[in-house]
């Protein structure tokens, strides 16, 4: 990484990315081509959730090469000035990559469905019980991450909406 003192090095702050963020870009090779999809998530115990059709391009990349990369930014403002020269972006974002594990047992799905439906705010108020016919026509991507670095601007503090 060229600009060292941006590097993001503790655990907390790429827990609170993972914890916290919404939309995971997932990229894939599709022969020599690299092929991204953003999706939302969950995320517990240093594995992404995704929730998917059981077939379809996903699948069939998946199949092939189960070695992914993920990039998740927590927040991004463009800050902007009078001089074009001065303007900037303040951000916060991780890129990792890891092994992914294709779910199709239900009770692992609906595992899997918890805690994607609790990352993007469901609690105790929301009813979490999943019909057998939707658990049936899904699969669950678990992604175990293998490696991460994240990167945030030097004007970064942490009263940052997200």
């Amino acid at each position: 990484m060229r600009k060292v003192n941006q590097k993001i090095k503790d655990k907390a702050t790429f827990e609170e990315i993972l914890s916290t963020s919404e939309i995971c870009r997932l990229g894939f090779i599709d022969h020599n081509r690299p092929y991204i999809l953003p999706l939302n998530y969950g995320y517990q115990d240093n594995c992404i959730y995704i929730h998917c059709a059981n077939e379809g391009k996903k699948i069939d990349l998946i199949k092939q090469n189960n070695y992914v990369c993920i990039e998740i930014e927590q927040s991004t403002k463009i800050e902007k000035y009078e001089k074009a020269c001065k303007w900037t972006t303040t951000y916060r974002s991780l890129i990792g990559y890891g092994f992914v594990k294709i779910i199709t047992d239900e009770e692992q799905k609906r595992e899997g469905m918890d805690i994607i439906m609790k990352h993007n705010g469901a609690n105790a108020s929301h009813d979490l019980n999943y019909e057998s016919n939707k658990i049936a026509s899904m699969s669950i991507l678990k992604i175990e991450i293998t490696e991460m670095t994240g990167k945030q601007s030097s004007n970064w503090t942490n009263t940052m909406n997200y």
